[in-house]
């Protein structure tokens, strides 16, 4: 394995240029104090509810449990150019991706054409037939995408970006890099003061604009909601948090019915026509007469509401089969088959265990490679070979020869490094960055995103699930 790319230290005794500032206030600031504002963080964040549920951890026993995520006081900081580069790379892969879901369900050229193989996607348990010559306002499928990006380290000291991965079904997160901002900003208002730093606190105007720009064509003034799955949902925070700032209804599938093809909500004034559905729940459960029957989170016949065109969902049905990882391998050519341009941001190399050469490379490296379930999330269903015990490996040879197209892998990388400042003092903590890419009449971001950082010594793992937490992402302005 490489090694890491230092975000903040060219050498021991080196800061990168962007990082010099904040370095300089860093050394002056003493440990009681940064103590002090952690202690300060946590209280406010727990007073103002800023939990996620943990679901199946299994080492613990704090299943259904509420958590604070670990705040981190030290912030990823990002120089303009870079970030420009990587706004570039951002839209032009999420246009290529939402072209992709649309060819899928219409001409499927990109099929016919062998550059993605067609089993791989009609066979996908994300491919959703229903949504076959379905048109959806502006060919947007992916209206919020949460595209994962790491840096992996050069033995000449360089890094490189890659794409880890790309989450555009209900893609979660956005709330703690607002909320991260504004704690920063209470905390340490005199860094802002000193240092030029985009903003990020328009992301909800931005989102309203994004989902108003999609609405049914025949709509001037749309209504738009926002779908929870309840109280119990792990990000339900965000959920309230969202159609808080957006000033939109947050409801459950209960508190909406369909009526000729129209979907309307429940008001103590009466019905109220939706137009637009900002669902943050999977395609499973939005229509018990389409999908799951048993699902009790959705709304009876929406699917029928939403192929005649009377209603946007965003994300759109059927926007999963674009964010499969067994499909992920093949979005470069994706770009250059729609766009007719050089993908900007590089896919990390990655071997698909279906292919019996792939398979048996990978059965002969497991010690050395990622193994991750092609539909698994949250950092669960994964092998990190280097931190893996022998029985763990043997388990995962097991079950890739029970069933190789579950899987995938890829090579370790060393993910970068940024200080961070746990109990032991500031140390060095691996991250990744979570921009999130709206797409209506045109791409749109803040500058950065969410970072997350695995807090754990050693640790690759970020997601908040597997004791991960976040940082303030600051995009500097030229």
């Amino acid at each position: 394995m490489k090694s890491s790319f230092d975000e903040m230290q060219i050498a021991p005794d080196r800061v990168r240029p962007h990082y010099a500032a904040y370095e300089r206030w860093l050394k002056r600031q003493p440990q009681e104090i940064l103590q002090a504002r952690r202690e300060e963080a946590e209280m406010v964040f727990r007073r103002v509810g800023i939990t996620f549920a943990v679901y199946g951890g299994k080492d613990d026993g704090a299943a259904g449990t509420e958590r604070l995520i670990p705040f981190d006081l030290i912030p990823r900081v990002i120089p303009a150019h870079e970030w420009a580069e990587m706004e570039r790379g951002l839209s032009q892969r999420v246009t290529a991706l939402n072209r992709f879901v649309h060819d899928v369900y219409h001409e499927q050229a990109i099929l016919r054409a062998g550059i993605v193989p067609a089993d791989q996607v009609l066979k996908n348990a994300q491919f959703r037939p229903e949504m076959m010559g379905v048109d959806v306002a502006g060919g947007v499928y992916s209206h919020i995408a949460g595209v994962d990006i790491v840096r992996a380290g050069n033995a000449d000291g360089s890094g490189d970006c890659y794409v880890l991965e790309d989450n555009l079904r209900v893609p979660s997160g956005v709330s703690y890099m607002l909320e991260n901002r504004k704690m920063m900003m209470r905390l340490f208002p005199e860094l802002f003061s000193a240092h030029r730093v985009e903003p990020v606190a328009h992301y909800p105007d931005l989102l309203l604009e994004t989902l108003r720009a999609v609405a049914p064509a025949a709509v001037d003034d749309a209504t738009v909601v926002l779908l929870t799955p309840g109280m119990y949902n792990s990000a339900y925070f965000e959920h309230a948090f969202l159609a808080q700032q957006m000033g939109v209804e947050l409801v459950e599938g209960q508190d909406l019915f369909v009526k000729d093809k129209f979907v309307y909500m429940r008001t103590t004034q009466g019905p109220v026509r939706v137009d637009v559905i900002y669902r943050r729940l999977d395609d499973d459960f939005l229509d018990p007469l389409a999908f799951r029957p048993d699902s009790t989170l959705g709304c009876a016949g929406l699917l029928a509401a939403y192929q005649a065109g009377n209603v946007t969902l965003a994300n759109a049905i059927g926007t999963g089969i674009a964010d499969d990882k067994s499909i992920y391998p093949y979005v470069p050519k994706m770009i250059e088959f729609y766009l007719g341009e050089k993908p900007i941001l590089k896919n990390v190399p990655t071997y698909l265990c279906r292919e019996a050469d792939d398979l048996k490379y990978v059965l002969d490296h497991l010690a050395e490679l990622v193994v991750k379930e092609v539909h698994g999330a949250g950092g669960y269903g994964m092998l990190v070979g280097p931190a893996a015990t022998k029985q763990e490996i043997e388990d995962f040879r097991a079950a890739l020869l029970a069933d190789p197209g579950r899987y995938i892998a890829q090579p370790t990388l060393s993910l970068s490094t940024c200080p961070t400042f746990v109990d032991s003092g500031i140390a060095p903590r691996h991250i990744d960055l979570r921009p999130f890419v709206l797409s209506g009449t045109e791409v749109q971001m803040v500058p950065g995103g969410l970072t997350r950082v695995a807090l754990k010594d050693g640790s690759l793992v970020v997601n908040s699930s597997q004791g991960g937490g976040t940082k303030d992402t600051w995009v500097l302005e030229a």
